[in-house]
């Protein structure tokens, strides 16, 4: 090509750097290894084998989440313990939920989130005002839209409440990992190793004989 052809001096911008890289290629030998990664990812967990935590959150039991090498791509889920007359934390996560009540009876306290721009820099969102309930119970399913702000309480003061709880994990591989705590759960202690036996002790439930 010669110098009269070359337009607008495009050539100078993009003709230049020495850095190279495999990238494609990367792509390619990943999708080539997946089924032998997959081989060795479970598809079964043992009860025994589900993690337990005190988290800012509440009493988790872990059923699928990205560090336990699952066959699941595409969403985390934990049991929720709610001891009796208790409740969750407070949050406020992007990423739609939604749980099904095994146990108990209870409410949610979900409120809507308007996005702003002020000068059009930073984004923000901010609570409505109005705080909506939602009434639960053993057998129920309830939704958690994107980007609201919910708080599970335990209506029962004699028995505990237990959720199980999905979490579309789309939303954080999409770099949308917006997750707020703005309230701890009562329980919460951050130096507590979660397990089943300690866990009894919240629910004044005695140990199985069996």
């Amino acid at each position: 090509m010669s110098e009269r052809d070359i337009p607008w001096g495009e050539y100078a911008a993009w003709l230049q750097g020495s850095a190279t890289g495999t990238y494609y290629q990367d792509l390619l030998d990943e999708a080539a290894a997946q089924p032998a990664r997959d081989a060795e990812r479970r598809k079964v967990v043992k009860a025994a084998d589900l993690p337990w935590e005190n988290s800012p959150h509440g009493l988790l039991k872990h059923i699928v989440n990205e560090s336990m090498n699952t066959r699941a791509e595409t969403i985390d889920a934990y049991m929720q313990i709610i001891p009796p007359g208790s409740r969750s934390g407070k949050h406020r996560q992007l990423a739609e939920q939604a749980f099904y009540v095994l146990e108990g009876r209870g409410y949610d306290i979900h409120v809507d989130c308007d996005l702003q721009i002020p000068g059009g820099e930073k984004y923000l969102w901010v609570p409505q005002d109005q705080e909506k309930r939602f009434d639960w119970e053993a057998g129920d399913v309830v939704y958690v839209p994107p980007n609201t702000i919910s708080q599970h309480f335990n209506s029962d003061p004699s028995r505990p409440a237990r959720i199980a709880m999905i979490t579309n994990r789309i939303y954080k591989h999409s770099g949308l990992n917006d997750l707020v705590q703005l309230e701890n759960a009562p329980e919460y202690d951050p130096n507590e190793k979660l397990t089943a036996e300690r866990l009894r002790r919240y629910l004044n439930v005695t140990a199985s004989t069996k």
